[in-house]
């Protein structure tokens, strides 16, 4: 098992949809809405880091209202 933290950055004004809509994504573990740099904390889990690329490339990245992420692997699960 893979997991991983997305950091998402957002349009302005939109982390309460981007969150609600990735949330709904399945391998999607938790979403947060944060301060900072990034609106938006997403903990993933994935089968495989082949499938992990999947979950963040083909799903979370075509969420409406995203403008930029950073994948970040956990090494200690």
């Amino acid at each position: 098992m893979v997991q991983a933290y997305i950091l998402v950055q957002t349009e302005v004004g939109m982390a309460d949809q981007v969150s609600e809509a990735v949330s709904a994504i399945e391998g999607v573990v938790r979403v947060d809405i944060v301060t900072g740099p990034y609106d938006v904390v997403v903990l993933t889990e994935a089968a495989s880091g082949e499938h992990l690329k999947t979950l963040v490339v083909s799903r979370v990245q075509r969420v409406a209202g995203i403008t930029r992420t950073l994948t970040c692997s956990i090494l200690n699960a």
